[in-house]
Parts: structure tokens; C-alpha cells; sequence
């Protein structure tokens, strides 16, 4: 068996826009006609130019491989143009490929991605949502206005109590901390430290014991500023405190962990075991946040969770992105003996569902691990093509002028 052929999507993501801007996703075919699906999650240059850049390294280092071969050709893939050191933007185009090619795989023998990675170790999965605005609002989720769900304590306190109580989360996360910016990390000035523990107040107020509280943010602050924010939340006994510096500098992160009893959270913007294994090591975070489309891949966040296992870390994978990266995201959280809880896109239901050929079904909110082969599902590839991306901004767009209070 070898890979024959590839084609990338970029696809738009229509208002709400829950999940980023637009998705891209990579599909490889082997030469007897088995298809597997990946997607691929940077943000750093325009979709068009990542796509390109995922089928430059497929036409170099994938097509005429045998799919079983992941391990050389990731070494290949992560060692080309000697460079052999993380990088964001290759970590999400080689992330996207080994998804893929473990979908094929998995599809060839017949079982769920898991199976080949050590066997079902969990059941179901305890998953949480951010908090958005609800379904029925035909926002965007960039435009904030001071009585949304973003910035108004009371509409997230209510939109808490609606999701645990009818899709039946048993963990909200919610960012009201203030905006995230290219000069990141600034000190939190006291608005929005009254507004962050007036938040966690009220949601703690909204859902009791029934929910724990995530606390994010996006690297905002220096490491002092992150210690005075957490501990005005602390009485409110959140479940992590969510990339409280930015992701440079792990030490600092690595202050605010012996600065407050809230466990911190990182990792969505790291990629490969090494840059987690700092983190590790550091003492930096109790729980790691993989984004599967862009630590690696899956076999490489398994890894990853090898290494916080020794240290008693915990997994919890990241979702800020389409419903392939959920999938891949499923698959390991299945096999992980660390693993303690997935980001969800609400109950998926929606574009994300609308993308795939079976749904990702959650349950009281819990997600039963698929058992098809493969990844578990399928990209819906006439949705795919009926949604192309138009538009010209990022995934992501940080404030372009520094937060001065």
C-alpha cells in the first residue's frame, strides 16, 4: 500500500464562527483507494499559503510511502531543510498529515486509531464548551459588545447554567480577562481583575458544585500581574487557570504555578514533546492543553502524555478549531491513562456536525468513543467544496496596539 494522491480544503467557518474563521483540512489516497483525513491548525499566514506549504511537504515526503511508515516519515517531515527544532507552522501541516495517515491505517486493519495505540483505556469522555452566545444568535463571535457573553458576568452566568443543565457539561471555560495582544504579557489592570472574579462569582453562583469553573486566558499577563488576577478567583476554587503568561518564557509560567493554588493549564500554542517536556519539567502546569492539529499528530501527543504521566500532569486536548482536529482529539483522550477532559464546540451540533459524515454525538456531556474505523468519521467533502474561505483575515487576530489601562 502506498500513497497515491492528495488535496487540501480550506473551508469557511459561517457565522457564528464558533471554532475560528475557517478550517483546513488535508486528504491523502492510498493506490488502492482508501482516503484519510487530517486538519491542519496555524494561523500565522493566510490559509491558501498553509495549504500550499501541506502539499509541498506531501509531494516531497508522503506520496509513494507506505502509510504504516509514521514514525520516518514524521522524522523526515520534522527534519527537513535542518532545521530538527519545534516549529509552529510545520508542527500543524506535519499534525494534519499524520491525522490522516492514521486514518488510513486504521481504516486498512479494520479499527478506531485507539486500538493501534495501546486500546481503549476509557469509555466515554468527560468534555466542557466555552461559553458562546446561543445558537440562535446570528453573531459573529469576533464582534463583543458589553452585554455579551464575553465581557457581562450575568449572561454568562445564565449561559453556564443553560449548557450544564441542558447539554449536561460538567465544566464551563470562559476568558474575561481582557483582550490578548501582539505586546502580550502586560499587567492586569484592576477592571479586569474585578471583572474576572466577578465572573467566576457568578457562574460558581449558576452552576454550584455541578460545574467546575476553567479559567482563560491567551498569555496575557506578566507573571506577577497572572499571580494578583489569580488570586482574586481563588475563592472560587476554579479547575485550571488557563496560559497565564505567554509561551516563550516557561519559567514565568512556571512562577505563577508556585504562586497560586489554582492548577495551571498550557499548551495550545506549543507544539512537539520537547516544547512540552520544558513544561513538564519546569513544573510549569498540572494539565496540558495539545491542539492535535498542531503538537504533532497523535501518535506525538501520545507521547507528550508519556512524559506528564511520569509527572503526574494531566491531558486535556485542545479545540479551537474544525471537527477533523476534534475527531484526531477523541481518538487519543480514548487510549490516554492521563487524560481528563475535551474541549467541545458546544454539542458540535451545527457546521462542525454538517462537515462530517457521522456526527460526533456527546451524551450528557460525555463523547462515547467511536468505534468505526479509522478516525471515526469523515469529512463531508460536498460541504467542504459548497464552503470555501473568502475572506482575508487570520484564523486569530490579536490586538495589534498594546492593553494600557
Amino acid at each position: 500500500m502506498k500513497i497515491e494522491s492528495f488535496e487540501t480544503f480550506v473551508v469557511g467557518n459561517p457565522p457564528p464562527s464558533m471554532g475560528g474563521r475557517y478550517f483546513i483540512f488535508v486528504k491523502l489516497v492510498t493506490d488502492d483507494g482508501i482516503v484519510g483525513y487530517g486538519e491542519v491548525y496555524t494561523a500565522t499566514f493566510s490559509p491558501d499559503v498553509v495549504a500550499r506549504m501541506t502539499e509541498d511537504v506531501c509531494e516531497r515526503h508522503i506520496v509513494g510511502n507506505d502509510p504504516h511508515h509514521i514514525e520516518r516519515m514524521w522524522r523526515e517531515v520534522y527534519g527537513a531543510g535542518y532545521t530538527l527544532r519545534p516549529d509552529i507552522s510545520l508542527g500543524s501541516v506535519l499534525s494534519g498529515i499524520e491525522c490522516a495517515l492514521w486514518d488510513i491505517v486504521g481504516k486498512a486493519h479494520g479499527v478506531p486509531v485507539y486500538e493501534l495505540l495501546g486500546g481503549k483505556v476509557h469509555d466515554r469522555l468527560r468534555a466542557y464548551t466555552y461559553l458562546y452566545p446561543t445558537p440562535d444568535e446570528a453573531v459573529d463571535v469576533y464582534q463583543y459588545d458589553t452585554t455579551s457573553v464575553y465581557l457581562d458576568p450575568d449572561v454568562a452566568a445564565q449561559r453556564a447554567a443553560e449548557e450544564v443543565e441542558n447539554l449536561g457539561f460538567t465544566a464551563v471555560k470562559f476568558d474575561p480577562a481582557g483582550p490578548y495582544t501582539v505586546y502580550d504579557g502586560y499587567m492586569p489592570p484592576l477592571e479586569a481583575i474585578e471583572r474576572s472574579a466577578a465572573f467566576c462569582a457568578a457562574i460558581r453562583e449558576a452552576v454550584g458544585t455541578k460545574a467546575d469553573l476553567l479559567f482563560g486566558t491567551h498569555g496575557q499577563f506578566t507573571a506577577a500581574g497572572a499571580i494578583r488576577l489569580a488570586q482574586a478567583i481563588e475563592p472560587y476554587d476554579p479547575l485550571w487557570f488557563e496560559e497565564p503568561v505567554p509561551p516563550e518564557n516557561v519559567e514565568e509560567m512556571a512562577r505563577v504555578a508556585r504562586g497560586t493554588s489554582i492548577p495551571v493549564a498550557t499548551g495550545e500554542r506549543l507544539t512537539t514533546k520537547w516544547e512540552f517536556a520544558r513544561v513538564v519539567e519546569a513544573g510549569a502546569a498540572a494539565i496540558l492543553q495539545p491542539a492535535l492539529g498542531r503538537c504533532g499528530g497523535i501518535l506525538e501527543a501520545k507521547k507528550i502524555a508519556a512524559i506528564a504521566e511520569t509527572h503526574y500532569v494531566q491531558m486535556a486536548p485542545h479545540l479551537y478549531c474544525g471537527p477533523i482536529e476534534a475527531l484526531a482529539n477523541i481518538q487519543f483522550a480514548t487510549c490516554t491513562p492521563n487524560f481528563l477532559i475535551l474541549e467541545a464546540i458546544r454539542d458540535f451540533s451545527g457546521f462542525h456536525n454538517e462537515l462530517l459524515t457521522t456526527p460526533i454525538a456527546l451524551d450528557n456531556g460525555y463523547i462515547v468513543p467511536p468505534t468505526e474505523p479509522g478516525i471515526g468519521s469523515a469529512l463531508n467533502e460536498e460541504v467542504a467544496r459548497a464552503n470555501p474561505w473568502t475572506g482575508d483575515h487570520l484564523h486569530l487576530e490579536p490586538q495589534q496596539h498594546p492593553e494600557v489601562p
